[in-house]
């Protein structure tokens, strides 16, 4: 995820001298019983110039109120300050990608702050009982100035912040896609065309849609791999011949599963929260060479001319069809995709606004909380 990426590219980049990671907080009692049950998550690589803090308390969730959120999040802040003293961290710049630190911790010791909102929280519907507390820490960060950084125009949009602000979308690994390796059997042994999505299925998935396009292409195979979010949302699926529904695969399978078929899809529903999405899975699609075909969103626009874009009045079916015909990337037009779309050039433009553009980020310190919205 974003989050992820963001946080290997801090902890590898020679231009910042001083790396704080922040976890969520994590529920005490849990942790206290993984480590009698011999459960052990991997080492965090400390060093002298890299440190983790773990902030804990008695339930991992959030509070939905906005007092008892203003409450757990100074004290979040205040683990964060003295975790960066330790470290020699004066006046670090912060990058958190949690709307609650970035709306309700102080952080008056810090240089400079950015949220990077890479999901738009205040849309999802299994995190509703949330949606008055984004709004107000998104207020929050509005009325701070602090700098945001969003996925999509429609994120920013939503925040309106006050202070620094840019759109920078997902992108890619290269090392990832540059030579994926052969499929593995059961997807190689499926009747062709193989039409693949690939991510969480869950209500915003077009069930319609992907039913339309099973029945059109019969002879073919629907794969929906990745894991499920919203059982009721993919239950009319599962009875239907020619659909397969996957459980999540690792990363290199999922290059060479990207780039074996013949066409990949994101038949999106139109609502708020895939309005304001960027899309990691395009970028993906796309970087495997694969002709593509999904829902004409407003953060579709920019990803690449060759996606077929299903407007409201168009069939999806239709769109499949057409990408099918229009083929694959070249393998010049796909490589040059992936260096223009790399995780690299993301973040050297969110680092330029985070840390300064003066090109002095070798004398910076920063602190990263790369949570997200760990609900």
């Amino acid at each position: 995820m974003p989050g992820d990426r963001l946080l290997v590219t801090l902890l590898n980049s020679a231009a910042i001298r001083n790396v704080l990671v922040a976890n969520p907080y994590r529920s005490a009692p849990i942790q206290w019983a993984r480590r009698l049950s011999g459960q052990r998550s991997a080492p965090f690589p400390d060093d002298s110039r890299r440190t983790l803090v773990e902030p804990h308390r008695l339930r991992r969730r959030d509070p939905t109120s906005i007092r008892a959120l203003e409450r757990a999040y100074a004290a979040y802040d205040r683990a964060l300050e003295q975790a960066a003293s330790r470290l020699g961290a004066s006046h670090p710049a912060v990058i958190t990608t949690s709307p609650f630190v970035a709306g309700f911790a102080p952080l008056r010791w810090a240089r400079q702050v950015t949220f990077y909102a890479w999901d738009e929280w205040a849309s999802g519907l299994p995190l509703r009982r949330w949606w008055p507390a984004y709004d107000e820490a998104y207020a929050r960060v509005r009325r701070s100035g602090r700098g945001v950084v969003a996925v999509s125009q429609a994120i920013v949009d939503r925040i309106m912040p006050t202070g620094p602000s840019a759109v920078i979308p997902n992108g890619v690994a290269p090392e990832e896609w540059r030579s994926p390796p052969a499929p593995p059997s059961w997807f190689a042994a499926l009747p062709s065309p193989r039409i693949l999505y690939v991510g969480v299925l869950d209500d915003r998935l077009d069930v319609s849609a992907v039913r339309e396009v099973a029945a059109r292409f019969s002879q073919g195979t629907v794969v929906l791999l990745g894991p499920v979010g919203d059982p009721a949302a993919v239950d009319p699926l599962r009875h239907v011949p020619n659909i397969r529904i996957e459980p999540p695969v690792g990363r290199a399978e999922v290059a060479s599963v990207v780039h074996a078929a013949e066409v990949c899809v994101m038949p999106h529903r139109r609502m708020r929260i895939t309005a304001a999405m960027s899309p990691l899975k395009l970028y993906e699609y796309l970087a495997g060479g694969r002709p593509v075909a999904a829902t004409d969103l407003p953060p579709v626009h920019a990803v690449h001319p060759s996606i077929v874009r299903v407007r409201e009045d168009e069939t999806f079916a239709d769109g499949v069809a057409d990408a099918l015909a229009r083929g694959p990337l070249s393998e010049g037009e796909r490589l040059a995709f992936i260096d223009a779309s790399s995780w690299q050039r993301r973040y050297d433009d969110l680092l330029s606004i985070a840390l300064g553009a003066d090109g002095q980020l070798s004398d910076r310190a920063g602190v990263a909380n790369v949570a997200g919205s760990d609900r």
